[in-house]
């Protein structure tokens, strides 16, 4: 029985990375990327980036900068909400189906902050005139705009009203900027000048079935296997929108998802997987079979973020690694997790520093060094294991 856990685990783990690209066949530039995973946690700008590009073949920090400049790629508070990247072909129904529920879960923080019906509408005035026509601005120009108008300039007071002109469809992403210190920094634009075919209305209705439809099929088809209280916690959604979304998928594409029930859960997933699931197929080919694989991900990666009742599935320990007011990012060796990581910048180089639940073997050691070279050309800097 343990085995027959331990396989069904591992089944798991095997499908659910080459659904999200950690695995072959990789995607091409980085905007498919998200087009595929639909949202993906962007909470700390810079290592958001290294989620994108290690899911492609080859790209580098710079070309996922430029997608993000260009407009393929949009940075913003939605689904629970916290900060995602979303290609700009989807972000305007996906903003249609949650903003209500945004807005709704900010309600207490809106009332403690002043954040009203009136003043938003004047705010978010203010924010897209002082964004308009192309003109993206810093949060730091941004709250010099507010301050000048009499709004709030630093503290929630200023958070809430941009987040709100971001629910509502007022302010997105702009390209970002290097502060004179060479630190990454986010601007805004205006919404309705990043994401074509804009509706400010929330979807209602059969155009909000078929968005849980569409949400079901891009969640499931991407992550999957998964079930319903995964996608639930992970899209914000309520579990029985989940069902529905299941229910109109079915109706939008027959036959593309399948459901099966395993290890007291049942899971949803892209049908053409369901045999390798229950009975252990899509393994590594032959000559990759007995090498190791480490990977080095940032602790919001869609692979952890992207499950939550499932997520034990993630198997593996990690040892205690103490913290240095800097995100702790995670090592997986063959899917499981097997460490931390975290980086540092000094003279122009990166230095990785990494610790294992255990000693590594010398293909194990290979792997990881392999890794931290592939991390290096991703910065575009010299990059050694500490």
């Amino acid at each position: 029985m343990a085995d027959e856990v331990a396989r069904s685990a591992e089944n798991v783990r095997r499908l659910r990375l080459r659904r999200q690209q950690l695995r072959t066949p990789a995607a091409g530039p980085a905007g498919e990327v998200v087009r595929n995973l639909l949202a993906v946690q962007s909470q700390e700008f810079p290592y958001a980036r290294w989620t994108l590009a290690q899911r492609t073949s080859a790209a580098t920090s710079s070309d996922v900068e430029q997608a993000v400049a260009d407009g393929a790629i949009l940075r913003t508070h939605i689904l629970r909400p916290t900060w995602h990247f979303v290609h700009r072909d989807d972000l305007g129904w996906l903003m249609g189906l949650s903003a209500d529920r945004l807005h709704q879960g900010n309600k207490g923080m809106y009332r403690q902050t002043g954040v009203d019906a009136d003043s938003a509408l004047l705010s978010g005035r203010i924010l897209a005139a002082a964004v308009a026509g192309g003109a993206h601005k810093t949060r730091e120009e941004l709250a010099e705009v507010m301050g000048q108008a009499g709004f709030p300039s630093k503290g929630l007071g200023f958070v809430y009203h941009l987040m709100h002109a971001e629910i509502s469809c007022i302010l997105v992403s702009g390209a970002p900027v290097r502060s004179a210190g060479g630190a990454l920094k986010q601007t805004y634009a205006l919404f309705e000048e990043r994401v074509p075919g804009l509706v400010r209305t929330a979807l209602s209705g059969e155009d909000r079935e078929r968005a849980l439809g569409h949400l079901a099929l891009r969640y499931f088809g991407s992550r999957g296997p998964a079930t319903v209280k995964d996608c639930a916690a992970w899209s914000g959604m309520t579990m029985k929108d989940v069902r529905l979304g299941l229910r109109v998928a079915e109706e939008l594409s027959p036959g593309t998802l399948a459901s099966v029930s395993f290890d007291g859960f049942e899971f949803h997933l892209d049908s053409g997987d369901v045999e390798n699931l229950v009975n252990g197929g899509d393994r590594a080919p032959a000559r990759e079979s007995a090498l190791p694989r480490v990977d080095l991900i940032q602790c919001y990666d869609e692979y952890v973020m992207g499950y939550s009742e499932s997520r034990s599935y993630l198997g593996g320990t990690a040892p205690y690694l103490p913290e240095d007011n800097g995100p702790m990012h995670v090592v997986l060796l063959d899917g499981r997790l097997a460490g931390w990581w975290r980086h540092s910048f000094s003279g122009g180089a990166c230095r990785v520093e990494v610790r294992m639940n255990q000693p590594t073997t010398p293909p194990e050691q290979l792997a990881l060094e392999a890794e931290v070279e592939r991390y290096g050309r991703f910065l575009g800097m010299d990059t050694r294991l500490l």
